[in-house]
């Protein structure tokens, strides 16, 4: 009993943390606590610990030559500091599975949470490190290079930081869950294909707008000062959702595979 209420002490003072560094808003500090309750309630400290890994990592490399990223928050509906919806875009789905796990301790579960942490990894070790990139992406719909941070464009550099967003997560699940090596390569596997999932949803659904003001196409609803033109996109289909519904349909598909085989 007082590990436990050390432990959520821990999570409650990380949270807040996140806050008074800038990495989170005050919503999405309480949001976090809430997701790392979830997580230790379901998965022990072992879930608490690759949830950390996960947090660290991409905390790192979205602070990483951040001034060399500041033009592209023109085009990215929110800047570095995550609000309570983009944590629970990554960390939403992950929570859900510690829930799940509560109620049903069956191992599809873990596995499920595992993939849903790796897809999140991939795709901001791909935003973050690929936006880094010398060369412009290449626009999956049209093949054509497009500028920094369009949202369903790839790069070689981003890829390649997706692959190992992905290996990091799956390697600490070996030594912390004992998945077998076949698991660990499909926990792999299947986040970075959450990742694919994610440019794929960024590139035909997501929606972009465009300023009337000076021209810009941006995932923000309001620049300069005045409301942006929908161009692309679904309703309701911006970042936030892509990334959620990525990681966990990414999940459903891994334990879907693995239930019938």
């Amino acid at each position: 009993m007082l590990e436990d209420l050390f432990i959520y002490i821990v999570i409650i003072i990380g949270a807040m943390a996140g806050y008074f560094q800038k990495s989170l808003t005050l919503t999405g500090a309480f949001a976090a606590m809430l997701v790392g309750m979830s997580v230790y309630g379901g998965m022990g400290l072992d879930g608490l610990i690759l949830l950390g890994a996960f947090y660290v990592s991409s905390n790192f490399w979205s602070k990483y030559r951040s001034s060399a990223k500041k033009t592209l928050e023109e085009k990215l509906a929110k800047g570095g500091t995550r609000d309570w919806l983009q944590v629970l875009a990554n960390g939403g789905a992950a929570a859900l599975f510690s829930l799940l796990y509560i109620f049903q301790p069956d191992r599809t579960w873990v596995i499920g949470f595992t993939v849903c942490l790796a897809s999140a990894n991939s795709d901001t070790w791909a935003s973050e490190i690929g936006s880094l990139s010398r060369n412009n992406p290449i626009y999956i719909r049209t093949f054509k290079r497009v500028e920094r941070g369009t949202s369903g464009a790839i790069s070689g550099l981003g890829s390649i930081a997706a692959a190992f967003g992905s290996v990091l997560i799956s390697i600490l699940s070996y030594f912390l869950f004992h998945f077998d090596l076949s698991i660990v390569l499909l926990v792999f596997l299947f986040g970075f294909i959450g990742n694919v999932i994610d440019t794929l949803f960024g590139a035909f659904y997501q929606q972009v707008y465009i300023c009337r003001h000076c021209g810009i196409t941006t995932e923000k609803r309001l620049h300069c000062s005045t409301p942006t033109t929908r161009i692309k996109g679904c309703t309701f289909v911006d970042n936030d959702m892509v990334n959620f519904l990525s990681g966990f349909i990414a999940s459903v598909l891994l334990i879907v595979i693995l239930r019938l085989f």
